[in-house]
């Protein structure tokens, strides 16, 4: 179960469902199946997380977007929305510039009084950690199928490390388990962009 999710969809009439769908999915065989982050099945199960997609690929209109979901979870109680992923598929596709735009992002969460109450983290396609290559793939902790921002609850955090005290012990761990998995393995759970797409009819040879 999923929560219902809003999409702001300016600047585009496509449906936001396959974004989501990929997310999901992502969500499901990756960040849960592999247990990346062991606070994520409780708020899925829930339906506790709430998908928001900006369907544009101008940047002043995703930080309103932005604006626009860190009211919304902070008006909604936590066991209705706990958290939101914010879902960026038509923009922000060359990792450097995502991260420059966090910048900005986080200047609206200040600009906003949010600082303290709620926080942004982030994913993306071609997330690299500084001193790694592009094809490591310990990268792969932090890659979604689109370019994302997940907001969280400060207070969220807190009970989620009251519960788990070794926090500082889920990246090593996570590490361990994509180096065992490798490339091939991550690959194979197909949680890239257009996963969910059902897969094309085969095309029969004939002779003429």
């Amino acid at each position: 179960m999923t929560s219902f999710p809003s999409t702001a969809t300016v600047g585009s009439e496509e449906p936001a469902a396959l974004f989501i769908r990929d997310t999901v999915q992502w969500l499901e065989r990756a960040v849960i199946g592999l247990n990346l982050c062991p606070f994520a099945k409780g708020v899925h199960v829930k339906g506790q997380i709430h998908y928001a997609v900006a369907l544009t690929g101008d940047l002043a209109t995703i930080l309103e977007v932005l604006r626009s979901e860190l009211a919304a979870l902070a008006a909604i109680p936590s066991e209705v929305r706990d958290t939101t992923l914010l879902i960026l598929p038509h923009c922000l596709h060359d990792f450097l510039d995502f991260n420059d735009f966090l910048e900005e992002a986080e200047a609206v969460l200040e600009e906003v009084g949010m600082e303290g109450t709620l926080q942004i983290a982030s994913f993306h396609p071609q997330f690299q950690f500084a001193g790694t290559r592009e094809d490591d793939v310990t990268n792969c902790t932090n890659r979604s199928p689109y370019p994302t921002l997940h907001l969280l609850r400060e207070e969220s955090i807190d009970r989620a490390v009251e519960v788990f005290p070794e926090a500082e012990t889920i990246f090593e761990r996570n590490i361990e388990v994509l180096q065992e998995l490798g490339m091939l393995g991550w690959a194979a759970l197909s949680v890239g962009p257009g996963a969910s797409l059902p897969a094309p009819p085969a095309v029969k040879d004939t002779e003429r």
